[in-house]
């Protein structure tokens, strides 16, 4: 009989739900915004990039600092507080005269956005063991995919009835009061702050570390394109990583608790399984970005219709992630690997869809393929998640989650200009008929990347590193750590 959450484990998961729905909405909310707020405050390209991903490189940074102060300080104050700087700012975003202004703002929400994030992973693994920890992922996903699905129509139905001058700050607005909600479940429900580690070390030469190399990695993406200096950001990175790695591997010789848990750094299945979920974020979010390109600049769609043929994709995502958990029950260490394989072959299959389709029927076409995207990106988001956390002690728990989030991220910021690139170069060089042309490749890049994180995957499973039923509990915990209580109903 399939294990059930008991009543505080059901109220832990819904704080969890509810903040990371409000903060992943606001970025969908935003990208419906855009023009609006660039027109209103009179914004340059360079300031806009900043506005929008300025976000998405805070966030980063944050989550592994974010996960190393809540394993080793507790997560219920570090939850609240990157809740309170998310909310507050996100006041001030929408109260903004001035793009720079705009700018700060965003990346402060980003920090708090990155605080929270860190955390919730932390006390899922913290409270909720086994299948409840698959199940519990799994429902996150869910609100992710729904944030994702209800964002662009919210911020449409905003900008209808306020106008486009005011409408985008409102769509800011929407952020306050489920902050303030968020705030005050978490005030109640989340179990108290305590220590998993046992230790009060941070590490703060690592953590420093960690987000010079995080900048490093992303900035480059951040920037408009047309910039110089790829080469000397390739030699930071370098450089940086080969620094850590003395560092950590110093940091234990002299006694002390390195940010990377020596279990986490020996681990074959977690590295594999982070490689996996790179690929999948990284090329999901991509093809997503590109099918909205494509839809618009070579179909001539308006947003809100290339907003519902990308609809089926998140919903489909949110049905089966709340259902992996029993397909991993049943299938055990093939869900990943079949759902990579899924999501290799929906992408292709969007690309020839695109190439030999009349245009009339396109839309439903490329409708139809987004169905099977999303049921692919929830049959390997949670169960991976599982599979890779099942690997991080308890004392590493935040870390550990907040470098598997931080990884998806790099891959996004890099998936995101490299393939929209792709598609761009493809168009102009064809024009006309040519966007078609020019989305299969981008659709093919992005399957041939899928394709090659089935074979990571395969690997992954038979070094223990994907889901088997029954598995879910991590296989290094340190002596003495007591799991929370909640969530252990029968």
């Amino acid at each position: 009989m399939a294990e059930r959450f008991d009543p505080a484990g059901r109220r832990v998961l819904a704080v969890c739900m509810t903040a990371g729905f409000t903060t992943l909405l606001d970025q969908s909310l935003l990208n419906t915004s855009v023009p609006a707020l660039r027109d209103s405050l009179h914004a340059q390209p360079a300031q806009i990039q900043w506005i929008v991903a300025g976000f998405s490189l805070a966030f980063g940074l944050a989550l592994v600092p974010g996960g190393r102060l809540g394993d080793v300080r507790g997560r219920r104050t570090l939850f609240l507080t990157g809740l309170a700087v998310f909310t507050g700012f996100s006041l001030l975003s929408a109260t903004a005269a001035h793009p720079w202004t705009l700018v700060a703002a965003r990346l402060l929400q980003g920090v708090g956005a990155g605080l929270v994030n860190s955390q919730m992973i932390g006390t899922i693994q913290d409270v909720f063991g086994g299948q409840l920890r698959a199940r519990a992922l799994g429902l996150y996903a869910v609100t992710g995919g729904l944030a994702t699905a209800l964002g662009p129509p919210i911020g449409g139905l905003v900008l209808a009835l306020a106008g486009e001058h005011d409408g985008w700050r409102l769509t800011f607005l929407l952020n306050v009061p489920f902050g303030l909600l968020t705030l005050v479940l978490a005030a109640r429900h989340l179990p108290p702050p305590r220590s998993s580690t046992g230790h009060p070390d941070l590490d703060p030469v690592g953590l420093l570390l960690v987000a010079a190399l995080t900048l490093v990695v992303m900035v480059p993406f951040v920037l408009p394109p047309g910039g110089s200096g790829a080469v000397a950001y390739l030699a930071a990175a370098g450089a940086l990583t080969a620094l850590f790695v003395h560092w950590q591997r110093r940091y234990v010789r002299r006694g002390r608790h390195p940010l990377v848990h020596p279990a986490l750094a020996r681990s074959r299945p977690f590295a594999l399984g982070t490689v996996v979920a790179m690929a999948q974020f990284g090329s999901s979010i991509a093809a997503g970005l590109v099918l909205i390109m494509f839809l618009q600049d070579g179909l001539g769609m308006s947003p809100v219709g290339a907003a519902l043929v990308s609809l089926p994709a998140p919903l489909a995502m949110g049905i089966s992630s709340a259902l992996a958990w029993r397909v991993v029950r049943r299938f055990g260490r093939h869900t990943v690997t079949a759902g990579m394989a899924l999501s290799a072959a929906a992408m292709l299959a969007g690309g020839l869809v695109a190439l030999r389709t009349p245009e009339g029927s396109l839309p439903w076409a490329l409708a139809l393929v987004q169905v099977f995207v999303g049921i692919a990106v929830g049959l390997v988001n949670a169960p991976n998640q599982a599979a890779v956390l099942r690997h991080a002690p308890a004392e590493a728990a935040g870390v550990g989650g907040g470098i598997l989030q931080m990884s998806q991220r790099i891959a996004a910021a890099v998936g995101v200009p490299a393939l929209s690139g792709i598609y761009l170069r493809g168009a102009a060089v064809a024009g006309g008929e040519g966007h078609r042309a020019a989305y299969f490749q981008a659709s093919a890049t992005c399957a041939a990347v899928a394709a090659l994180a089935v074979l990571v995957a395969v690997f992954a499973a038979r070094s223990g590193g994907s889901p088997s039923a029954g598995e879910g509990e991590p296989t290094a915990r340190s002596a003495g750590t007591v799991r929370a209580p909640a969530g252990r109903g029968a």
